[in-house]
């Protein structure tokens, strides 16, 4: 670089404004405020009467009218006697015309000093510019909060992928899309809860804390309890105490909750997530089918208002009947291997050793058909598909096929070649029942740390008798994935587990 080259990099940096100045200016503002007894931070209330969608979806009504907003001011310019800001409220954001003789000069001197990222109030009469932009004559404007820090440069955005997951609040001011996602997750669990408690559910809270973490297959987080002296687990499942309501005779029951599993992350696990379970008396697992395919098609056109939902380029058709397959079925669709004609572990690990499926010594037949179908069938079923039929190994809650000992009344759903949901009819045999914690316990022993153990409470309730029961847990997370096209699972999770910066 020539010397002269060098001496204008200089002088272009030296022009370039120092991120510590720029701080240390907006706290001078604050003081200079504080002074003068205007403390924005003494301000307890502002009556918003609209949002800024408001006024654009109902201009017609509102043109000529008085209406007060209060907002993050995202843009400023700043024109002599007459100024144009931007403000960004929950719905969306709206220009402002700000005039020096409307404020009154001390005023548009305030207004003048303001900075982008400050929290304003602002009254005025709705108009539109020569330029067509619905926007709001400015009467009065008041500043609510100082911001302190510096947003993220406008035209670009928070775009650094791991700073938008740990400042979660400076990614939904700068990304409307982030924003609109979570205002849509909202709706879809509201949506949920609708529907159920229209068919007759109860929402229901049970124990976060306890002392044996069933009713699915995970390593819990383990913790200690200081005034009972007692270590105790985070739940990582709500099945067990929601079946113990449906032997007290609450016939139907759900609950949405957090669950927590000691297991990595990566685009659609997350260690701490939202899971709903429900049980429902007196229906089993083809009841359960029902529901689900009701429930999805009906928040896809409540929240989505279409029954074909795209995602990651695919249009998903929720409005067809889902395809029902069982999975030895689907292994000899996709695989083109027939577990029908392998009746012993022996057998199946041999195919397994020819097809390159990695297994356990542990593992038996059942298993290995399982190993079979994550391997070959699970990236084909992209348009909704209900695998049926499950082997009674992995499905230590379920209740047999009467006519197939060897498979449970068990489905999953798959949308896009992900696990959306899994059903059961319950197992309510309190006998079979501990065989199966039993066989759990065995493979505890034999190094799985995901495995069950006997929960002697749970056996007790399943003694004084449980019902015929149909069961399901969703993934809420992967729900709404699925209904706002997100392809990770942080995308819908407002704080996601993150690694601390300091390790």
């Amino acid at each position: 670089m020539s010397e002269q080259n060098t001496k204008q990099q200089k002088s272009i940096q030296n022009q370039e404004p120092d991120l510590n100045q720029l701080l240390k200016v907006r706290r001078e503002k604050l003081s200079e405020l504080q002074a003068a007894g205007k403390d924005p931070f003494r301000i307890t209330k502002y009556d918003v009467t609209v949002h800024s969608a408001d006024v654009k979806e109902n201009y017609d009504q509102m043109e000529g009218k008085e209406v007060s907003i209060a907002g993050r001011m995202m843009s400023k310019r700043v024109m002599g006697k007459a100024s144009f800001c931007n403000i960004q409220d929950l719905k969306g954001n709206i220009q402002c015309y700000v005039a020096r003789d409307d404020l009154g000069e001390e005023a548009y001197k305030e207004f003048k000093r303001m900075d982008i990222g400050d929290i304003v109030g602002i009254r005025g009469i709705v108009f539109t510019t020569k330029m067509g932009e619905i926007s709001i004559h400015t009467k009065d404007m008041v500043l609510l909060s100082k911001s302190l820090q510096i947003l993220p440069e406008k035209y670009h955005g928070l775009t650094n992928t791991d700073m938008r997951y740990r400042q979660r609040y400076t990614d939904l001011i700068m990304n409307e899309d982030v924003k609109r996602t979570f205002v849509m997750r909202s709706r879809i669990i509201s949506c949920i809860r609708r529907y159920l408690d229209g068919l007759g559910f109860l929402e229901v809270e049970t124990p976060m804390l306890v002392s044996n973490a069933g009713g699915a297959t995970a390593r819990p987080f383990e913790t200690h309890y200081n005034a009972l002296d007692e270590d105790v687990k985070l739940r990582i499942s709500l099945e067990l105490y929601l079946k113990r309501l449906i032997v007290g005779g609450l016939e139907k029951v759900y609950e949405i909750g957090r669950v927590f599993r000691n297991e990595g992350l990566d685009t659609r696990h997350n260690p701490e997530f939202t899971l709903m379970e429900l049980y429902q008396a007196y229906t089993d697992y083809y009841g359960m089918m029902d529901l689900t395919e009701n429930m999805f098609r009906h928040i896809a056109e409540e929240v989505c208002g279409t029954s074909l939902i795209p995602y990651a380029g695919v249009e998903i058709d929720l409005g067809k009947p889902f395809e029902r397959l069982a999975m030895i079925d689907a292994i000899h669709k996709y695989a083109g291997v027939d577990f029908n004609g392998i009746q012993t572990t022996e057998e199946a690990k041999r195919l397994a050793d020819e097809k390159g499926i990695h297994y356990e010594d542990r593992h038996v037949r059942g298993d290995i058909i399982n190993l079979f179908f994550e391997e070959f069938v699970e990236e084909h079923l992209i348009q909704p598909t209900f695998i049926m039929d499950h082997p009674v190994e992995v499905s230590p809650l379920t209740k047999r096929k009467p006519d197939k000992p060897e498979q449970v009344e068990r489905f999953e759903l798959f949308i896009y070649g992900r696990e959306m949901c899994n059903a059961y009819s319950e197992l309510n045999d309190p006998i079979d029942q501990r065989e199966r914690f039993k066989a759990q316990e065995a493979a505890l022993a034999a190094g799985d740390e995901e495995a069950n153990t006997t929960d002697e409470d749970f056996m007790n309730a399943l003694e004084i008798g449980m019902p015929p029961t149909g069961g399901i847990g969703y993934g809420i997370d992967r729900l709404v994935m699925l209904f706002t096209d997100s392809p990770a699972i942080r995308d819908v999770l407002l704080f996601p587990t993150m690694k601390s910066l300091d390790k």
